[in-house]
């Protein structure tokens, strides 16, 4: 049987509505990104685990390209550490969504090897401990828990379990994405504009403990506003249908 992979004019919708919220919420900082003067984690890094669960990793990179792009030109504080952080928050959530564990277990820990071992700079040479979270991370990402989470994806009656499902997902995407921009950061930071090895190991000290906290609180904000949009547009049917053939292709 022929599956029609096609985007309707639902998904669309969709895709322009999620784009303006992610645009929008890109203006509004929440956290100041440490070591890059102006720069800010805004509301954006909210909303994207939401967008990649709801519209697919596909769909939900799109979203968070075109609307960080807007953010990257037009929003102060928006910058490139962000916008790829976004990109790779909501692809992470929208491929464990449709049951591609074993892509995003490889797709982190190849961005936390790179980010760990940068040349001279990376946390592995200056402070090996602020990865501490990272790594909790990558083993809930590969554990049973991770698979428990994405079926209760589907378990709409029970609301803690879908809270819970919600909270692991959007952590360990979240942290992936945290994990990119850290990188992004590396690479344009390093050695042309912050070639000081003490500000680096000074950073990471600093991150240790800071990051965990960040990421936490960006997960449950995102799995309490998430749960209400996800339950209200499966039972209006209003999810996009690539996203809802590929989860049930996968259960």
């Amino acid at each position: 049987m022929r599956r029609n992979k096609r985007l309707t004019t639902k998904d669309v919708a969709l895709l322009i509505c999620f784009t303006a919220l992610y645009t929008y919420f890109s203006f509004i900082p929440a956290f100041p990104i440490v070591g890059l003067q102006g720069g800010a984690i805004t509301l954006a890094a909210i909303t994207a685990p939401i967008i990649g669960i709801i519209l697919g990793p596909y769909l939900g990179m799109l979203s968070t390209l075109l609307g960080g792009i807007v953010g990257l030109f037009f929003a102060p504080s928006f910058f490139p550490p962000s916008l790829i952080s976004g990109i790779v928050t909501a692809v992470f959530a929208g491929m464990l969504y449709v049951g591609k564990r074993s892509v995003c277990a490889f797709a982190y820990f190849s961005l936390l090897f790179f980010f760990g071992f940068y040349p001279f700079v990376g946390p592995v040479w200056l402070c090996p401990l602020s990865m501490w979270f990272q790594i909790i991370g990558f083993l809930v990402l590969t554990s049973p828990l991770q698979s428990m989470a994405l079926k209760n994806m589907r378990n709409f009656n029970n609301y803690s379990r879908l809270l819970l499902a919600f909270f692991t997902v959007s952590l360990t995407s979240t942290l992936a994405g945290q994990i990119a921009g850290s990188l992004t950061f590396e690479l344009i930071s390093w050695p042309i504009f912050m070639e000081d090895v003490n500000f680096w190991t000074g950073l990471w000290q600093l991150l240790t403990w800071l990051y965990p906290i960040e990421r936490i609180i960006i997960a449950l904000i995102a799995t309490f506003i998430g749960v209400f949009l996800y339950k209200v547009l499966m039972s209006a049917n209003l999810m996009p249908s690539l996203t809802v053939h590929k989860h049930h292709e996968n259960i």
